[in-house]
């Protein structure tokens, strides 16, 4: 085979280069108001509007092998957390470029693995401080409906060898304007306005910082309880998020609804009026700024909770919710619908009004429902010779006699509706629709799972499969019908609704006016509900908006004042000492500048500081009040405490005087961490790029060539 390779660390690191001006595209998707792209296809000239690293980097041209490596490392942090994701793009082109630095300096490449391996593993040690127990967020979220005598009875103690207690912390400020009690945390030797984020340059970094506050506000009454939960509430007002004219839904819009269309599911004066209650105050928390997801993950939680009441379970399950995105209606139609939601065509939509709401006999297929169709592991028979596999599509003798006997057995057993996990015959979708069987394709697992539990039905590979145990009893379909009663007509495709009696099934139906926001509005959607997931998985959460990535700055420049101890990677203790000891102030500032640059830009972003400077020149007063302190973790905890959530019109949860706070998941983002740097120093090992196939001639005659050798 033709080959070439070439020598990467020629000039500079080529692989560490390819890294940071990919990771470069997606700067803008770090901190709550986030710059959205435009993704246009050549082909099609259609545009999808994107705020995802995933999605940026499904849209990029990943010829390199640095790009494959950072697309499948970003698809394996996709697939564990669905979060995520833009922490890890970013920090992967902040260390590359911090790695190239230290190749400049001329540090050896074992140095650079060893420090920064075991710097990240200490600063992930470190942080563990400030893990909050989720039930402390749930339970002091709203400190109006937390009795007195449960804050006297804690006293909250920060020593100088960092914060342990850091629950004792957790509570949300709300209604400023009653008269609060703050038991005071005396841990912090700073004192007076200096300590304050809300003067000069530290001001940015408050809004977007997380700690809880022992506050008790005084003279509340309006708080209510969730019948059957133990979770105490209290009405709250929100408002939309503005942060975009044009992608934003106003906060009054003549097509106004409400915000689901539940029948039953709360009732009386139990009903929070806010839909705050437990897993929603949660979920608020970790939107970072989402609020139309906040709201429909608030109904799905209440639901979810009151059944969960029965079994004292109050984990999310995330296999009983689908999604369904309707183009055509304004944001403001988006809910929660119990059942199964989906799109079908306009022939299909006239067979469910046969059905005139009667139960229904379903029938579940576990594989495609066409003649082709072989199951995973089929062996085809020996010593046979295939002649013709597909018929042709406009349906030959072998196809006709294949839809008659497939049409015969639905008939034979009075089907009337069948959900399939994977494509449909097109003819044979025909003869069902005239046949007055409902077919619908494109069916997930859990949704069969959730209607076979139901109902009774068992899910077959083969309609020859099919008996009469196979088929299930008590489906219902039916027109879906936005929350105002009308129905909806969006030309090429109709909504339904598929449900039955007691299914558990949930659908978030997510409407917008815009075909380029279809993608973003699922993709947000199911991030927060992933982060609520995780939350709840991992049983605790961190002080979002910096506070973690401060406390790892502040570590590393400890780290780097220490003197050299022998540490437990062999690597390390077979380093010359004095040759370790003049690299590893180096390589460990060149870690600490990831994060560094990572708050920088957040301010940015969120036009908290007027340029990089100026945010740099923040986070430099923050390490050293830190430093001064004397408890980096104690001095952090208090500042936010302090402060507080930002009170400014750009706070998409600051209205009258209230405040939410902001919380990251602990597991995705440490791992975030992990991966990141593990892929940089993948990328800074390999010392040669080898490429073989017919793209090695190709080489010959670009402007690269001479960078290979050719063999």
């Amino acid at each position: 085979l033709p080959m070439a390779f070439r020598d990467v660390n020629a000039r500079r690191h080529i692989g560490l280069q390819q890294l940071s001006s990919l990771a470069s595209t997606g700067r803008t998707f770090l901190g709550p108001v986030k710059s959205h792209k435009f993704i246009v296809d050549e082909s099609t000239n259609q545009s999808t509007l994107i705020c995802s690293a995933v999605r940026l980097i499904e849209s990029l041209d990943l010829t390199s092998a640095a790009g494959q490596l950072l697309n499948e490392t970003i698809q394996a942090q996709n697939k564990e957390f669905k979060t995520g994701m833009s922490t890890l793009l970013f920090l992967v082109g902040a260390w590359s470029n911090a790695v190239m630095e230290c190749l400049e300096q001329n540090v050896p490449v074992p140095a650079i693995v060893s420090v920064m391996s075991e710097g990240l593993n200490s600063c992930c040690e470190r942080v563990q401080c400030l893990q909050i127990p989720i039930h402390d967020v749930k339970k002091g979220l709203c400190s109006r409906g937390v009795r007195p005598n449960a804050f006297e009875s804690k006293t909250c103690q920060v020593g100088c060898d960092g914060l342990t207690k850091s629950q004792n912390l957790l509570c949300f400020r709300r209604d400023i304007s009653a008269p609060e009690e703050v038991i005071p945390i005396n841990s912090c030797s700073c004192q007076g306005d200096d300590c304050n984020f809300n003067k000069g340059l530290v001001s940015p970094l408050a809004g977007f910082v997380s700690v809880a506050s022992l506050v008790k506000a005084a003279g509340d009454r309006s708080s209510s309880v969730l019948s059957g939960s133990g979770v105490i509430a209290s009405s709250c007002i929100t408002q939309k998020l503005t942060h975009s004219r044009h992608f934003s839904t106003p906060g009054k819009s003549r097509f106004s609804s409400q915000q689901g269309d539940f029948q039953g599911y709360f009732s009386g004066p139990s009903a929070d009026p806010c839909g705050c209650c437990g897993l929603g105050h949660l979920a608020m928390t970790l939107s970072h700024g989402n609020q139309t997801s906040v709201k429909l993950l608030q109904s799905i939680a209440a639901y979810q909770q009151e059944r969960a009441e029965y079994s004292g379970s109050s984990q999310l399950n995330i296999a009983e919710i689908v999604t369904c995105c309707l183009l055509g209606l304004p944001e403001s139609y988006s809910c929660i619908s119990s059942g199964f939601v989906t799109l079908v065509s306009p022939e299909q939509a006239t067979v469910i009004k046969h059905f005139a709401d009667k139960p229904l006999r379903i029938l579940l297929m576990d594989g495609d429902l066409t003649e082709q169709y072989r199951h995973l592991g089929f062996n085809r028979p020996r010593n046979v010779r295939t002649i013709l596999e597909h018929p042709h599509p406009q349906g030959g003798r072998a196809g006709d006699v294949w839809l008659s006997r497939m049409s015969d057995i639905l008939m034979s057993f009075e089907v009337n509706l069948v959900l399939v996990k994977g494509n449909v015959c097109e003819n044979f979708m025909k003869m069902c629709i005239a046949s007055r069987i409902l077919v619908i394709g494109c069916v997930a697992r859990d949704v069969l799972c959730a209607f076979g539990e139901v109902t009774g039905a068992q899910a077959v590979t083969y309609l020859s499969q099919l008996n009469a145990s196979c088929v299930g009893n008590g489906a219902r379909v039916e027109l879906w019908e936005a929350s105002d009663g009308h129905a909806m007509d969006l030309g090429e495709l109709v909504p339904v609704r598929v449900s039955a009696a007691g299914i558990p099934l949930l659908t978030a139906v997510l409407t917008t006016a815009l075909p380029s926001k279809v993608q973003l509005l699922e993709d947000q959607f199911w991030t927060l509900l992933y982060r609520l997931h995780h939350a709840l998985k991992d049983g605790k959460v961190f002080p979002g908006g910096g506070a973690v990535e401060l406390l790892c700055l502040s570590h590393i420049q400890v780290l780097a004042e220490q003197p050299e101890q022998p540490g437990d990677d062999k690597a390390v203790r077979e380093l010359p000492s004095p040759w370790l000891a003049e690299y590893k102030s180096i390589v460990l500032q060149a870690l600490g500048s990831g994060w560094k640059r990572y708050l920088s830009v957040v301010l940015c972003n969120t036009a908290k500081a007027g340029s990089e400077l100026e945010a740099d020149a923040s986070v430099d007063h923050h390490l050293q009040k830190a430093a001064a302190c004397g408890s980096p973790s104690a001095y952090i905890l208090e500042e936010f405490r302090r402060a507080g959530a930002l009170r400014s019109g750009s706070d998409p949860f600051c209205d009258h005087g209230e405040a939410f706070k902001v919380c990251d998941n602990v597991a995705a983002k440490t791992e975030a961490w992990r991966r990141a740097l593990d892929l940089v120093l993948l990328v800074l090992q390999t010392d040669t790029e080898i490429i073989t196939g017919p793209q090695s001639n190709q080489l010959l005659n670009s402007h690269v060539s001479s960078e290979f050798m050719f063999l």
